[in-house]
């Protein structure tokens, strides 16, 4: 079942990715790049260098999935990982994904009684 949403914790590649990589070689980049395991319920997301791909890995019970979406015109707005973890928060990334920037968006606060990362 695909299933994305609000409860899962959201990792950015830093680097350009290179599109031909299929789940082997995305496993790879979490495992030796990230020190992470991709099997550990995060979404792992790469963008190409051209910014016009992006990828998302992650692990379903019973298997990977891989969700990839080509840019047809324009780029993906990526936020400036060096002021962050390059942990995305869900929202974030549909904004992304839907060709809005971040930086002009702003956030109105919310409660939440989960600690942020």
């Amino acid at each position: 079942m695909f299933s994305l949403g609000n409860h899962q914790r959201y990792l950015l590649y830093n680097q350009p990715c290179d599109m031909r990589k299929g789940f082997d070689g995305l496993c790879g980049l979490v495992t030796n790049q990230l020190g992470r395991s991709p099997l550990d319920g995060g979404v792992y997301i790469f963008i190409n260098k051209q910014r016009n791909q992006i990828k998302l890995l992650c692990w379903e019970p019973g298997g990977l999935v891989m969700y990839h979406k080509r840019l047809e015109r324009g780029r993906f707005s990526v936020p400036d990982l060096t002021q962050s973890s390059g942990v995305l928060k869900w929202p974030d990334l549909v904004l992304i994904v839907e060709g809005i920037e971040l930086s002009s968006v702003k956030k109105k606060v919310r409660f939440s009684d989960i600690k942020s990362e």
